[in-house]
């Protein structure tokens, strides 16, 4: 969905890492949780924190710091695990991804929401839906879906070893 599909208000969970504040569509998000310990896997790209157990289920969790090639995601009492569910070829996949911390849920006008800026043919910006303006601040506003692309999420699809892995931390 771009942004000159977006013809009503919508609400976004704000999440910060580092000093920038992104957004995504809060009908991804499934909830959020405080930071629980994460069982790393081994060979797995550095992105790729590991997985938690979630009521019994695996769920994958991903550094997004890492993913937008900032520093790895250090821990506080703020960092949390913000859990979505995006579509993985076709498929509904629920993926843990670490924040620094949660900020507000906000409701953005379609007038509010700029298109992601064109930087250049060598920087990626597919993965930004818009950029949301609220005051005088800059919101980037994550197409969920595509920042957990699969190509770069394909580790995602080795759940059996990873479900072994859980198995053997719990």
């Amino acid at each position: 969905m771009s942004v000159s599909e977006i013809s009503e208000t919508r609400q976004y969970l704000t999440f910060k890492l580092g000093n920038e504040i992104f957004a995504t569509d809060v009908a991804k998000v499934r909830e959020v949780l405080d930071l629980t310990p994460i069982t790393a896997i081994p060979r797995t790209p550095d992105f790729m924190a590991g997985v938690i157990n979630l009521r019994g289920s695996v769920v994958p969790v991903v550094d997004l710091r890492l993913c937008f090639e900032m520093p790895k995601t250090e821990s506080t009492r703020n960092t949390c695990i913000v859990v979505v569910e995006v579509l993985l070829d076709h498929e509904p996949v629920v993926i843990g991804a670490l924040a620094d911390s949660v900020e507000e849920v906000i409701d953005l006008e379609p007038e509010q929401i700029e298109p992601a800026p064109r930087i250049g043919t060598k920087i990626r910006t597919d993965f930004i839906r818009g950029m949301g303006k609220r005051d005088t601040q800059f919101i980037m506003i994550l197409d969920i879906d595509r920042v957990f692309s699969a190509e770069e999420m394909s580790v995602m699809r080795t759940q059996d070893s990873a479900k072994s892995l859980m198995e053997v931390a719990v």
